[in-house]
Parts: structure tokens; C-alpha cells; sequence
């Protein structure tokens, strides 16, 4: 299992619109290198999702068919790199 992880989001049952604007609320206040476990992300959710976050602003640490994802916040790149 994923070390680090702060903060858990539960989708289980939930409609993927309002999923995937939690996800971006709870990220946006996350500190870099914090994980986040989304669990009930089905493959729906997890297509969605990697549309509307940056690919270079996460990490995925860690993925089951079960529907649990870990995702690892990164710091953010300086313009000039």
C-alpha cells in the first residue's frame, strides 16, 4: 500500500460529475508529494479524471481493479524547466 496517504475520497455509489469536482477540490489543496486514494474510481472515473487534472501535476503510485487509486501530488514545475 501507498505511504503517505492524507487524504481519502470515497466514490463509491456517487455520480462522476460531482466525483471528478471533488478530486480537483481536495488536489488543489493538497501539498506536494501528499497522496490521495480515490476508492470506487471505476474506469469511467479514472478516464475522466486523468483528463482534468495535468498529467505532469500527479503521479500514480498505485492502481487495483478493485477501484482504489493512489495518486501522488507533484511539485510544481518552475516556467523555465
Amino acid at each position: 500500500m501507498a505511504e503517505n496517504i492524507k487524504r481519502i475520497i470515497d466514490f463509491r455509489d456517487s455520480l462522476s460529475s460531482i466525483s471528478l469536482l471533488k478530486v480537483t477540490q481536495v488536489f488543489g489543496k493538497m501539498d506536494p508529494s501528499e497522496v490521495l486514494e480515490i476508492r470506487g474510481a471505476d474506469q469511467g472515473i479514472r478516464q475522466d479524471l486523468f483528463k482534468v487534472l495535468p498529467r505532469a501535476a500527479y503521479e500514480i503510485v498505485e492502481s487495483e481493479d478493485g477501484g482504489r487509486l493512489h495518486i501522488r501530488k507533484q511539485p510544481a514545475k518552475s516556467r523555465g524547466e
